[in-house]
């Protein structure tokens, strides 16, 4: 076993792991930040993403010993007791049915957002299409999740919300 120090939402940890764990286990066994889910095991389904250093990951096949940067999950997106733009729209939207994809789905939009904030632009449907292509949805809510994260995208910039602030 190995020893990591790790920011995870913004605090410090200090773990033990094996080098070639994956980050997804660490989160959920060591941590128990259970938000993020595997799904697949093999970074086809985006059930694991969370953000290393922003930019949006599969935790099921990136291991421990491989991350330098902060993790930010679906547990760090709120900004203590405020839900982040991504979650209230997703509630407006009423986009959850099984919910198992949803923090997954939400982290690729939540780095697409950063990234068309820091463009000062908001995002077209090919935009969050192309985001989230990687994010699957068995019960095939994509409508309603590219609808929540336009609303959320006119939210998002005019508030100057993201990760951290």
């Amino acid at each position: 076993m190995a020893k990591y120090t790790l920011e995870v939402n913004g605090n410090q940890h200090h773990v033990e792991a094996r080098p070639d764990m994956p980050l997804l286990w660490l989160l959920r066994d060591k941590l128990k930040l259970t938000g993020t889910k595997y799904g697949c095991g093999v970074a086809q389904c985006g059930a694991c993403t969370v953000h290393v250093d922003g930019v949006a990951m599969r935790s099921c096949v990136l291991p421990v010993s491989a991350v330098s940067g902060a993790v930010t999950t679906i547990e760090g997106l709120a900004q203590g007791s405020e839900l982040h733009p991504l979650q209230t729209a997703w509630i407006e939207h009423d986009v959850p049915q099984c919910g198992y994809c949803q923090a997954g789905q939400i982290m690729s939009a939540a780095a697409l957002l950063e990234q068309k904030r820091a463009q000062d632009s908001l995002p077209s449907d090919e935009d969050i299409d192309t985001a989230l292509a990687g994010n699957y949805c068995r019960c095939g809510t994509y409508t309603r999740i590219r609808a929540a994260v336009h609303t959320a995208a006119s939210f998002y910039n005019a508030a100057g919300q993201g990760e951290g602030q």
